[in-house]
C-alpha cells in the first residue's frame, strides 16, 4: 500500500470515528459564532421500493448502467460520512475563521450567491441546501477533487442525498434517501436503483479563494462550521493526496496516458463533446477561448487559491489557482479578454473583471458574465467518465 493510499484510508477512518462526536450548540468560537438557519424545502418521504444501495441487481429494479462489481467500499458505510442536511450560515463580513487564500465553492442562483468552504466539504462531501426556493445538493469529492451542484427536484420528488460509502472510478457515489438509488457524482445520473438512468440538472459551481469571494460578496451567506458534528475543520484528512505522481485511491481503471493521473484539469462537457484543459496550460496563458459544440466560451485562470489536498492545513496548501468558464457575450456583443494583475480586461470596453465573472471597474461595472457549468478535477476521473474527451494542451 502506498503512502498516499494509507493516508486516504486513515482519513476515511477518522471521518467515521468523528461521527460519534456531536454538538447541538448554535454558537461556538471554534465554529465562528452565531449562525442562521435559512428557509429550506423539506425532502419528499422515503419510498417503499427495492434499494439500489443495498442490492443494485435486486428483483424489480432496472438493469444498472454500470457494472455493480466496479463499486468499491471506501471505508465508511452509508451516511458514515454525514451530509450536511440542515445547513446554517453566516454573513461573509462576520466570518473570521477562513484564510483569504483557502478555497470555497461559489454557487449563484437567481441573483443570490452562497459560499461553501472546502474545509467543511472535506468532512461532509454533500450539503442539502435550498437557495431562493430551489432545493440544491452541493457536492465535493476529495478523491477526484471535483465539485458539482445539482437540482434536487426530479419527477415530482424533492430528493435529499447522502454519502453511500461506495466509490466508482474513485468518485463519490451519492444515494438519494427517497429511493436509495445510486448516483456517481461526476455522472450526475442514477446508475442503480429505481431511478436508474434519470439525470439531475447541474448548476455552475466555481472554486475560488475566500478573499476573492468575500470582496465580491461581503454581505452574502457562507456555510457555517455549525454543522451539528465536531470535525477538525481547517485540517485536511488527505495530506499529500494531490501529488501528481501518486496513484488514485481505489481506482481500478487504466489512466489515460495523455496526462498524469492527478493532473488538474478544467472539464467542460456538452451533449455531444467533452474538453479538458490542464491547469498548467491555463496557468501559462490565463485566458483561453475555446469553441465547444458550436458555442464560444472563455476560460480564465487566476492565481491565489490554495490546494485543500496538499498539506495537513487547508490554508497552507500550495497555490493551485482558480478557474472560471463563461459565455463571453454581453447584450449580444462578444467580448475578448486579456489577463491583467488581479483580474481580466475586455478589449472592447476596457472594463475590468474578476475571476467570478463580475465587472468591477469600467463602463460595464455591475454586470456579470453568464457562468458555464464546468468541473475542476483530477484528469484520471474526468477521463474515466468521459474517455472521448479532447485535451487542449497548447
Amino acid at each position: 500500500m502506498t503512502r498516499s493510499v494509507r493516508l486516504v484510508a486513515l482519513g476515511l477512518l477518522l471521518s467515521v470515528v468523528a461521527v460519534a462526536c456531536r454538538s447541538n450548540g448554535a454558537t461556538d468560537a471554534t465554529r465562528g459564532g452565531p449562525t442562521t438557519r435559512l428557509a429550506r424545502i423539506l425532502p419528499s418521504a422515503h419510498e417503499d421500493v427495492p434499494s439500489g444501495l443495498d442490492n443494485p441487481t435486486a428483483e424489480g429494479l432496472p438493469k444498472p448502467t454500470i457494472d455493480p462489481s466496479a463499486l468499491r467500499p471506501g471505508g465508511p458505510g452509508p451516511d458514515g460520512i454525514p451530509a450536511v442536511d440542515a445547513p446554517r450560515f453566516q454573513r461573509a463580513d462576520h466570518v473570521s475563521w477562513l484564510n483569504d487564500r483557502e478555497p470555497v465553492l461559489s454557487l449563484e442562483l437567481k441573483g443570490q450567491t452562497r459560499a461553501y468552504p472546502v474545509q467543511i466539504l472535506l468532512w461532509h462531501e454533500i450539503v442539502n441546501d435550498t437557495v431562493v426556493g430551489i432545493p440544491v445538493a452541493v457536492s465535493y469529492c476529495p478523491l477526484c477533487n471535483s465539485a458539482l451542484a445539482f437540482d434536487r427536484r426530479l419527477g415530482g420528488r424533492v430528493l435529499d442525498f447522502g454519502v453511500s460509502g461506495l466509490l466508482y472510478n474513485s468518485d463519490l457515489v451519492m444515494f438519494d434517501r427517497q429511493t436509495r438509488s445510486l448516483w456517481p457524482q461526476l455522472a450526475g445520473r442514477a446508475a442503480a436503483g429505481v431511478l436508474t438512468g434519470k439525470e439531475l440538472a447541474a448548476f455552475p459551481v466555481q472554486t475560488v479563494s475566500w478573499g476573492e469571494w468575500r470582496r465580491a460578496h461581503p454581505h452574502d451567506w457562507v456555510l457555517s462550521r455549525d454543522t451539528g458534528n465536531r470535525r477538525s475543520y481547517g485540517t485536511n484528512p488527505y495530506p499529500g493526496y494531490d501529488d501528481t505522481q501518486s496513484r488514485p485511491f481505489l481506482f481500478d481503471g487504466k489512466v489515460d496516458g495523455r496526462l498524469t493521473a492527478k493532473t488538474r484539469v478544467v472539464g467542460i462537457a456538452t451533449d455531444t463533446s467533452a474538453v479538458a484543459i490542464p491547469h498548467d496550460v491555463l496557468r501559462r496563458r490565463r485566458v483561453i477561448e475555446p469553441r465547444i459544440s458550436g458555442t464560444q466560451l472563455v476560460v480564465w485562470f487566476q492565481r491565489g487559491t490554495t490546494s485543500a489536498l496538499d498539506t495537513a492545513s487547508v490554508a497552507a496548501g500550495r497555490d493551485v489557482g482558480a478557474t472560471g468558464v463563461f459565455d463571453p457575450t454581453v447584450d449580444g456583443r462578444r467580448l475578448h479578454f486579456d489577463p491583467i494583475a488581479g483580474g481580466f480586461r475586455d478589449r472592447e470596453t476596457r472594463t475590468i473583471w474578476n475571476v467570478l465573472g463580475n465587472a468591477v471597474q469600467g463602463p460595464l461595472a455591475g454586470r456579470s458574465l453568464a457562468a458555464v457549468a464546468h468541473v475542476d478535477s483530477f484528469w484520471f476521473a474526468w477521463a474515466a467518465f468521459r474517455p472521448a474527451t479532447m485535451v487542449i494542451d497548447d
